[in-house]
């Protein structure tokens, strides 16, 4: 995510591995899709369609935002507040708001990080709030040898103090599940059923899972029984073809429309944003991309 150097760093091994083993099959996808400021195919309107920003790097965030608003999309994920305002003139809402701008092995689960965790989200929750937006990232930290009952008492510890001020103002805080097989390794919040548990002895409406299911795929498999099963403490979805992260298309493992359906059926509101890595580099072929991808994913 944009936040946090460490994920594109990682990313880029990926890209070199895998990008050009799927590009033949994954261009056919979506190379001659109309042109996102065309008028925008109709969608059935049972799924809150968002795209990551970070994926998109080399699209400037105006740019971006217009070509989403024109396809159909309702909402952008991982901006911060000094990108708020220009999502908003598009019409998008921030569907999963950065967190303070730590890297992603810097997290809860360590007492150490505690104040200045605190100290950040405490400055940034009523900030999401005053903005008019719900949800806001945040990411349990690497083991550095932790096992996993003290990482999560530790998270527990640090995460009540905040919960409180992100109850107060409507702010779910949501704890992102990534994998630590290929991404991030040794990643503490890395299985569904880790995270759930978290979930239950914190106890709050306000703290939720980000469930990642390119992540979740590679770490625990059996993704559609895992979302149905756990899909209270689920509050947010990211979408990314396995394996490689690129377009959700059938040249991938996973079988997005399936899923989707799954998710949609158990009456989900929430949103299910774009977040693979385009094999292209050109930007209107990124577009048309990025509009092929959601149109998987619109069931």
């Amino acid at each position: 995510m944009r936040s946090s150097q460490n994920r594109r760093s990682a990313i880029k091994n990926i890209i070199a591995g895998t990008g050009a083993v799927a590009a033949a099959g994954a261009l056919s996808a979506f190379k001659t899709a109309p042109a996102a400021h065309a008028q925008p195919e109709k969608l059935k309107g049972n799924i809150n369609h968002s795209v990551c920003r970070w994926c998109f790097q080399n699209i400037d965030l105006d740019t971006l935002c217009k070509a989403a608003s024109d396809m159909g999309m309702k909402a952008i994920d991982l901006i911060g507040p000094d990108e708020w305002e220009i999502a908003k003139k598009h019409g998008l809402y921030s569907s999963m708001c950065n967190g303070p701008g730590v890297a992603i092995t810097y997290g809860w689960n360590d007492p150490a990080k505690h104040d200045n965790l605190v100290k950040s989200y405490s400055d940034l929750i009523p900030k999401v709030a005053a903005a008019g937006y719900k949800n806001l990232i945040c990411f349990s930290g690497n083991r550095e040898g932790k096992d996993d009952v003290t990482g999560m008492e530790n998270c527990v510890t640090g995460l009540k103090r905040i919960l409180p001020l992100a109850e107060k103002h409507g702010v779910v805080l949501c704890m992102e599940l990534l994998n630590s097989k290929v991404n991030h390794h040794d990643y503490q919040c890395d299985r569904t059923d880790w995270g759930v548990a978290l979930c239950k002895k914190l106890g709050s409406e306000n703290f939720k899972l980000l469930y990642d299911i390119y992540h979740m795929q590679i770490d625990e498999g059996d993704v559609i029984a895992t979302i149905r099963k756990n899909h209270q403490y689920l509050a947010h979805f990211h979408v990314a073809g396995v394996p490689g992260r690129n377009e959700p298309n059938d040249t991938q493992e996973l079988y997005y429309p399936a899923i989707i359906k799954a998710i949609k059926d158990l009456g989900f509101k929430g949103y299910v944003a774009q977040e693979y890595l385009p094999i292209v580099h050109d930007q209107d072929q990124q577009i048309a991309s990025l509009k092929a991808s959601m149109m998987i994913c619109d069931v």
